[in-house]
C-alpha cells in the first residue's frame, strides 16, 4: 500500500512507539528478536550495512556535501520511501517532506545525522526505534522493524 494524500507526514512525525503502555498492553519485541529478520532484508537485498547504537543498521550510499551535520534542532528536507520487510511499500513523499529532526522517530534521529545534505542512506530500523508494540494501525503492524531510503535534501 503506497500513502499518497496529505496524512503522509504525520505518519514519520507521531510517534506511537513509545513501548508498552497500560492502554495497549502491548509487549515490545528486543532488537535482539528482530535482529535476524533485519540481516536477512539486508543481505536479500545487498545492503553492505553498518550497525550504529541501539540496533540501527544503515548503509550510507552517499555521505553528501554539505558544510554542517543535522542535529535534533535541525529542520531537514528529504524525499524517502519506507517499506516493511515484507517488502510492501507503506509509505514515500511525493514532494520533500521538511520536518524538525527531533519530531522524527527514533531511528530517523540517528540515521539522519550520519549524512549531511545531499547525501542518501538506508535505514533498517528495529521497532523499538520506529512504532514499537503499538505500530500504526492499519498501515504498520506492531513490533515491525522498518526499512526506509533517504535522500537528505537540505538541512537548516
Amino acid at each position: 500500500m503506497k500513502l499518497s494524500y496529505v496524512a503522509l507526514p504525520l505518519l514519520l512525525i507521531l510517534n506511537y512507539g513509545c513501548g508498552k503502555t497500560e492502554s495497549s498492553g502491548c509487549q515490545p519485541a528486543t532488537v535482539e528478536s528482530e535482529k535476524p529478520a533485519m540481516v536477512a532484508y539486508c543481505n536479500a537485498r545487498n545492503i553492505s550495512y553498518m550497525e550504529q547504537n541501539r540496533g540501527l543498521l544503515y548503509q550510507i550510499m552517499d555521505p553528501g556535501n554539505g558544510t554542517s551535520t543535522p542535529s535534533d534542532t535541525s529542520v531537514v528536507t528529504v524525499h524517502y520511501v519506507g517499506k516493511l520487510l515484507n517488502g510492501s511499500t507503506f509509505d514515500s513523499s511525493v514532494t520533500p517532506f521538511t520536518s524538525r529532526l527531533s519530531q522524527l522517530i527514533d531511528g530517523w534521529k540517528i540515521g539522519i545525522p550520519l549524512i549531511k545534505k545531499g547525501g542518501k542512506i538506508k535505514l533498517v530500523i528495529p521497532s523499538a526505534l520506529g512504532y514499537s508494540c503499538t505500530g500504526y494501525p492499519p498501515i504498520i503492524p506492531g513490533n515491525s522493524p522498518l526499512f526506509f531510503e533517504v535522500s537528505l535534501l537540505d538541512v537548516k
